[in-house]
């Protein structure tokens, strides 16, 4: 067994976390993700864009099993009450993701207070839906609410001064997410061969874990990050090339399609974001470089200061994913999606993975000479 102190944490078998990836919703395959052993992961981005993206809000109301006049903590009720009901005979483990950014901070605490109040309701869900991962903000102020409500809290961040400002929040297991991962990544471009010691050094210790995020896919890759002193990795290109994944499957396609050199960084809605190198992205990225260089000087813009052009491309682009357009469509995906060859059953690629390390960590004394 691949056991370490994230399996033991949260009573899961194998120290593999599927990424809470949005704007898809992936209640399908988080489902799929905790009954194979890992933690699964519910993506809640969707829950923001009832009126300005309803095509995303639509497909997430659907596979939640709610209706589209339910308020959004009625439609994450109906999520999580399915999410459980399909876990619980398989012992799964899942938790919702949560941006708690500036911009969406009204809607987290609608979130996370319907997340509680789920987990008082039903005291069975207690033992299946254990986490609270927080993304895209500030985690300091978020503690008393998530650690007193007996969930497990996770954050990420792109940076060891992040991770210390977990550290100061009182965040559970900190992960530490590097520059190729997919979607949002930072401002500053610090990879994950170099990010994860540094944060596992800074502030790993018998209170805080530490898991990597960013180009981890298979064997090798968990293996590197565990000899590394991570806990455990997330995955979110692998897992969502998947057939389970409620992914589109043109975006699918593409990742198992993409090859060397296959993504780019260019404007995202909460900042850089990492895309699948297609015609329509060569073009986001240069006019991201137009009109908003920041993303590849390291200079943050918002909303009060950036061209909404940009913004509008990727809202146009992502519908046209949705619609099957693949010429107008912008797909996100890691670096990591260049060493993806297949789009197996999530349980059956687990188990790929979980041996393929195994076999790498027994093998480890064998490459070095008598």
């Amino acid at each position: 067994m691949l056991k370490t102190r994230l399996t033991e944490l949260l009573g899961i078998k194998y120290p593999i976390i599927q990424a809470g990836m949005g704007p898809f919703s992936n209640n399908n395959l988080c489902v799929a993700s905790a009954n194979a052993g890992v933690l699964g992961l519910l993506s809640t981005s969707g829950l923001f864009n009832k009126d300005t993206q309803p095509w995303v809000y639509n497909a997430f109301v659907e596979s939640a099993e709610a209706n589209r006049d339910d308020d959004m903590a009625t439609v994450l009720e109906k999520v999580l009450k399915r999410t459980y009901r399909l876990v619980k005979d398989k012992g799964g483990i899942f938790g919702i993701n949560v941006m708690v950014s500036a911009e969406l901070i009204k809607a987290s605490h609608v979130m996370i207070d319907t997340a509680i109040r789920v987990r008082e309701e039903n005291p069975d869900i207690k033992n299946h839906f254990k986490v609270i991962f927080t993304s895209a903000g500030d985690p300091v102020g978020w503690k008393d609410k998530i650690k007193n409500a007996g969930f497990t809290w996770m954050h990420v961040v792109p940076s060891v001064k992040g991770a210390l400002r977990c550290k100061k929040a009182g965040v559970d297991v900190i992960v530490a997410s590097g520059h190729e991962g997919g979607f949002h990544t930072s401002w500053e471009p610090v990879h994950s061969m170099i990010l994860l010691p540094a944060v596992v050094e800074s502030v790993s210790d018998e209170k805080t874990l530490v898991c990597g995020a960013g180009g981890f896919c298979d064997g090798k890759s968990l293996a590197a990050a565990l000899v590394l002193g991570s806990d455990g990795t997330q995955m979110g290109t692998r897992f969502l090339a998947t057939q389970e994944s409620d992914f589109h499957e043109i975006w699918k396609q593409a990742v198992v399609d993409a090859q060397d050199r296959g993504t780019l960084v260019a404007r995202g809605f909460v900042g850089p974001a990492r895309w699948l190198k297609t015609p329509r992205s060569l073009e986001h990225q240069k006019n991201t470089l137009q009109k908003s260089p920041g993303v590849f000087l390291g200079a943050p813009d918002d909303y009060t200061t950036i061209d909404m052009s940009l913004i509008n491309f990727e809202i146009e682009s992502i519908k046209a994913v949705y619609e099957g357009r693949k010429e107008k469509a912008l797909m996100a995906a890691g670096e990591a999606a260049q060493r993806i060859k297949d789009m197996p059953k999530v349980n059956d690629m687990v188990q790929e993975i979980v041996k393929e390390t195994e076999k790498i960590l027994r093998d480890v004394p064998k490459k070095f000479l008598a």
